[in-house]
C-alpha cells in the first residue's frame, strides 16, 4: 500500500501549518521534523514574532499553529489572545513550543484554546507524535 493510500485510508489531509518562533533555528528544526514524521503537509509557513503570524493568517488558510511565547515585537500569548478574538479562525489549532513550562505560564493560556504544550528542548519523537495527533484532530472537523 502507498503512503498516499494510507493517508487516504486514514482520512488525514495534507497540513497547512504556520511555525512561530524569534528563532530561525528553531523553525528549521521544526519543520525538518514534520517533514519526516509521516503526516502530510500541504504547506509549512514561518514568522518570526506575532505580528507576521496574524499577517500570515490573514492571507493564508492555516490548519494549526505552533507559537513560542517568548518572543519580541508580539509574544505568543498577545497572538493568542488576538486570534481568539477573531472567529474565523476558531478552528485553528494552537500548539505552544517553549522552553517555559512553568505552571503559571500553563495558566496564563489554559483559556486560550491551546490544545498541546511542549516544552523544548523537546526529542523529536514528540513533535512527531504532537503533528499525528494535530493530523488527526483535523481530520475529525
Amino acid at each position: 500500500m502507498t503512503e498516499h493510500a494510507v493517508e487516504a485510508e486514514a482520512g488525514l489531509r495534507p497540513l497547512n501549518i504556520l511555525i512561530v518562533d524569534d528563532s530561525a533555528t528553531m523553525r528549521a528544526l521544526i519543520k525538518r521534523v514534520a517533514g519526516l514524521s509521516g503526516v502530510p503537509v500541504a504547506n509549512l509557513y514561518e514568522a518570526s514574532n506575532g505580528s507576521e503570524a496574524l499577517a500570515i493568517l490573514e492571507s493564508h488558510d492555516v490548519d494549526a499553529l505552533f507559537t513560542d511565547i517568548n518572543m519580541p515585537v508580539m509574544t505568543g500569548t498577545e497572538l493568542l489572545r488576538a486570534i481568539g478574538q477573531r472567529p474565523q479562525w476558531r478552528r485553528l489549532t494552537r500548539v505552544i513550543i517553549s522552553t517555559d513550562g512553568s505552571t503559571a505560564r500553563r495558566e496564563e493560556v489554559r483559556h486560550l484554546n491551546v490544545r498541546l504544550y511542549v516544552e523544548k528542548p523537546f526529542r523529536p519523537e514528540v513533535m512527531r507524535d504532537v503533528l499525528d495527533e494535530v493530523a488527526h484532530a483535523a481530520a475529525r472537523r
